[in-house]
């Protein structure tokens, strides 16, 4: 959601970044006559960044109150701004940054620490990649949502699970209203990603494979994320019902989205959950000598 941010505080940041530059630390020689100002002359600025310097004084000023994305990654970069500071100018401008600026890929996600989080829940919990990868999930969504373990890593993939898998409709008892919501989901973000090649395999077999998919793809309905109730009917016939919250921009990666089903109160459905996560637990202490 974007907030109203004071434009003067805007160009207080901007110049706050332009006084600490050098010309020799921007590679520029500085420009003739005595220097007045610590660090870089606004000329100087909008010379590194291509744009005017009546612009980039009207930005400093508060006057100019919707720069471009593109207007403020140049200037970023003529400021030699970090990451951090990067995504602080976009943010006092009231811009998406995604439009434009790439996250820097350090290696992908940490697995192994995103997966100690959702463990800490005992409600049903996973985190999803931007191509709804499923990446780390709890015990609580292997025995609710889907038996993650078991499917291979390239079929744990939610929006297939959602359409390919069988088991996955015959839990979910809302599962068309659901599945729609999840389409225009997708479809809000869908730029996003469409440069992607795998995300756009997954794309293409959903297309090939599902009906479903794309009717409610040619509906072309756009829906942001927001509490959604998913209503699961077990083997055993017991329901339960869950209000499904997410999370994202995990450790500052936009793709990653963590999600956590909560039992809606007065359903009944935190006791059975509580019940079923304590027979598992039994069963899982009988077993384990046998396996040992």
């Amino acid at each position: 959601m974007k907030t109203n941010r004071s434009p003067s505080t805007l160009g207080e940041f901007m110049k706050s970044r332009r006084e600490r530059l050098q010309p020799s630390e921007a590679g520029i020689q500085p420009l003739p006559g005595r220097r007045r100002t610590p660090g870089l002359r606004r000329e100087e600025v909008s010379y590194l960044a291509h744009i005017s310097v009546t612009y980039y004084t009207w930005l400093e000023q508060g006057k100019e109150v919707n720069p471009s994305p593109e207007v403020l990654l140049s200037i970023s970069k003529a400021l030699q701004l970090d990451e951090d500071e990067q995504k602080h100018l976009f943010d006092l401008a009231n811009v998406d940054a995604t439009s434009v600026v790439t996250v820097p890929n350090s290696g992908g996600p940490d697995a192994e620490v995103l997966q100690k989080i959702v463990d800490q829940l005992h409600y049903p919990s996973f985190i999803t990649d931007e191509g709804t990868d499923v990446i780390a999930w709890n015990r609580a969504a292997e025995l609710i949502v889907a038996d993650f373990g078991s499917l291979p890593d390239n079929e744990r993939n939610m929006m297939n699970i959602m359409f390919l898998k069988p088991d996955y409709r015959n839990r979910l008892v809302n599962w068309e209203g659901f599945a729609r919501y999840s389409v225009a989901v997708l479809r809000s973000s869908f730029d996003l990603y469409k440069d992607n090649p795998l995300y756009m395999e997954r794309f293409e077999r959903l297309r090939r494979e599902s009906e479903e998919f794309v009717h409610f793809w040619e509906l072309y309905e756009i829906k942001q994320k927001r509490v959604a109730t998913a209503l699961f009917r077990l083997p055993d016939a017991q329901e339960m019902e869950f209000a499904l919250h997410s999370a994202a921009v995990i450790d500052n990666d936009p793709g990653l989205h963590w999600c956590f089903f909560v039992p809606v109160p007065g359903s009944g459905t935190e006791e059975r959950l509580f019940r079923l996560l304590e027979q598992d637990r039994q069963l899982h202490r009988r077993l384990l000598p046998l396996i040992e």
